[in-house]
């Protein structure tokens, strides 16, 4: 069946009325204010009319065999087409008003090759791709524009072999960070490059005016709103960010150093997280940061939430604070408030089914998303009362608000949260995870106690991922157990789930596993989405956030201290990778350069930055010695969650570069 636009436009639909300025639909009534409302934001410097062609051709330009059609949207009621054949072209020419550098992005449907999505500045081309044939909506983007006040920036969609569909622009403000990976294995520099522009793609531009409420049931929305400073985490069919993404994507955001955003959505959930809603954040916002997706909440007592994501949301934002080195993270009543109570209401408020002694633990309902789960894994019927991903996140979040506590200067506190973390994690391994090793460990207990084993998906990756599982053989054996499932018939169909398991080998030094599990995401990455509304995997924006978090803190082992002016690095190159660099990696008001040469090799130039950087360069194993640039020291070594590293501290002014081998 062939998804070409259709040769003629209704005359109805030639005299239907024009709507909002939105990239998907008509406007309604507008959402109820969240808690989290915050002000009016000033108008975008740059802004695209009528971006999903739902005012028919306003503010566009078309030449002959060209027009606006409805039988092949990608979202809402309308899109533009072209006819096979040259010299037809679809455009709008904006002026900037002021300086900046955007990506657009826009989706895109072909009957066949050759058609060109093309950028000019005043007239000249500064960027363009060549569409290939795909009848399925992809999204393209065309990246780091850079504009001065006066500029003219066209936006045109060019004809090729066939007939081509476009929809829903966006223009996204170029991320702050521009990183760079150069490498002895091709693979992860195009991987790299590949994940830095998209995810940026899915970057709201603050002040601009989009739609709130669209789903795959009402694809125009309810309404529009002003954009707040945020990025896409959840389904490219929805207009909202989730938690669970978010939180997952977080790392990578802070590669790109968005970290207003991260901010902006970080405090929307914290704010949410209210004693009518018994201190659950909510699950999913629109753009505008201040309204919920309607899709997923429907009442103070019925919305969608999940036993990790209030453990994840506090743990990402002390991983935020390493990231930007901003003091809000510490000092916003709304921020700190939602760390206390998800560390303590909500562990009480929410601990009565199964019998822990004096452990607390976090448990769900048993009865589904919208009344509370315990688990991630949303495609399994167990009746969940405590699950393994939920503890794991507990026992991260106590240590999380003891970082937090102790970076404010609150001792006792810290103290009192490094023990609740400590008596957590020997509870877990001493009872609640039972005696069993692989399959045979305890991953979750449903609502009438009984204890489940095998594979539970993410109640299972979790708890490695986590780190609440003890080092030593039982811990490598569920390591071997979760490789085996997810590589057979425990695979999951959705690419979001696979995006943990990086994460998951990489914490616990399995190098050449997670390795794997990054190349199989991103080779699956043009392949159609099990939810086919949302797009192919790789629109996805999970997918490309993490690849990018995966490389910096996995690969090359990266851990940020911004607050501290510190990092420490550890390679973790897996086999055959010789070397990898990066280039302007950002921590704080810093920028850095590092390159790991195998494990025993590392070079840190602290490219830019007004103060003096605390670099601490670990190398697995033990070793006699260390040199730096040429000079041998003596070595020291230290045991991190069950591994030994020898490592140097080195002060790293701004300009300096240092070379530190082992061996």
């Amino acid at each position: 069946m062939t998804r070409s636009r259709v040769p003629l436009l209704s005359a109805l639909a030639l005299l239907l009325p024009l709507a909002p300025l939105t990239f998907g639909g008509p406007a309604a009534a507008a959402a109820e204010p969240s808690p989290a409302a915050g002000s009016a934001l000033a108008p975008a410097l740059l802004a695209i009319t009528n971006p999903g062609f739902e005012q028919g051709r306003t503010g566009w330009r078309f030449t002959s065999g060209t027009g606006v059609a409805t039988n092949y949207p990608h979202g809402a009621a309308r899109l533009a087409y072209l006819d096979g054949g040259a010299g037809k072209k679809v455009s709008q020419t904006v002026t900037a008003t002021g300086p900046g550098t955007y990506d657009i992005s826009a989706w895109i449907a072909t009957g066949g090759p050759n058609g060109r999505y093309t950028a000019r500045v005043n007239g000249a081309v500064a960027a363009s791709l060549t569409l290939p044939s795909a009848s399925n909506y992809r999204r393209y983007t065309l990246s780091r524009i850079a504009l001065t006040p006066g500029d003219t920036l066209e936006i045109a969609f060019e004809s090729g072999d066939s007939w081509v569909n476009a929809d829903d622009v966006m223009l996204s403000p170029a991320s702050p960070a521009d990183p760079r990976i150069s490498s002895s294995d091709p693979k992860i520099v195009e991987m790299f490059d590949w994940s830095k522009r998209k995810a940026n793609s899915w970057v709201h531009l603050p002040g601009t005016r989009g739609p709130l409420n669209v789903d795959e049931n009402r694809t125009g929305g309810s309404g529009s709103g002003t954009y707040a400073a945020s990025y896409w985490a959840g389904y490219a069919n929805r207009s909202g960010y989730y938690s669970r993404d978010m939180a997952h994507q977080l790392s990578g955001a802070g590669v790109l150093a968005l970290h207003s955003e991260n901010k902006s959505m970080l405090r929307s959930f914290a704010a949410s997280a209210t004693p009518e809603h018994k201190y659950y954040p909510a699950w999913a916002f629109n753009f505008d940061t201040s309204t919920y997706l309607s899709i997923d909440y429907k009442s103070p007592t019925n919305f969608v939430r999940e036993v990790p994501a209030t453990f994840e949301l506090v743990q990402k934002s002390e991983e935020a604070y390493r990231w930007s080195g901003d003091r809000a993270y510490l000092d916003d009543p709304a921020l700190w408030n939602f760390y206390r109570r998800a560390t303590d209401e909500f562990v009480t408020l929410h601990d009565g089914l199964k019998d822990n002694g004096t452990i607390e633990v976090a448990e769900g309902t048993g009865q589904g998303i919208f009344q509370g789960t315990a688990s991630y894994n949303e495609q399994s019927s167990e009746p969940l009362a405590e699950a393994g991903d939920a503890i794991g996140s507990q026992y991260q979040a106590y240590l999380a608000m003891a970082s937090l506590a102790r970076s404010k200067g609150d001792g006792a506190l810290a103290d009192r949260y490094e023990t609740k973390a400590r008596d957590l994690k020997a509870y877990f391994n001493s009872s609640w995870s039972g005696s069993g090793s692989g399959s045979a460990m305890v991953r979750g207990y449903t609502t009438d106690g009984r204890a489940l084993t095998g594979w539970g998906k993410e109640n299972s990756w979790f708890m490695p991922m986590k780190q609440i599982i003890d080092p030593g053989p039982r811990r490598e054996a569920y390591l071997d157990y979760i490789d085996q499932q997810a590589s057979g018939p425990g695979r999951p169909s959705n690419i979001e789930a696979l995006t943990y398991l990086p994460d998951t080998f990489f914490r616990n030094n399995r190098n050449d596993t997670g390795w794997k599990w990054m190349k199989d995401v991103y080779d699956h990455k043009d392949i159609q989405h099990v939810n086919t509304k949302q797009g192919t995997n790789g629109d996805y924006p999970e997918v490309s956030f993490t690849l990018l978090g995966q490389t910096v803190e996995g690969l090359l082992g990266v851990a940020p201290d911004a607050p501290a002016h510190a990092l420490s690095t550890g390679s973790r190159l897996p086999s055959g990778m010789d070397w990898l660099r990066i280039d302007d990696l950002r921590i704080g008001d810093s920028a850095f350069a590092l390159r790991h040469d195998g494990a025993t090799k590392s070079t840190l130039t602290h490219t830019s930055g007004t103060s003096p950087y605390t670099w601490e360069a670990r190398f697995p194993g033990i070793h006699a010695t260390l040199t730096v640039d040429g000079v041998p020291q003596a070595a020291r070594t230290k045991v991190v969650d069950g591994a030994t590293y020898t490592y140097a501290t080195l002060a790293v002014a701004p300009g300096r570069t240092i070379t530190v081998q082992a061996g």
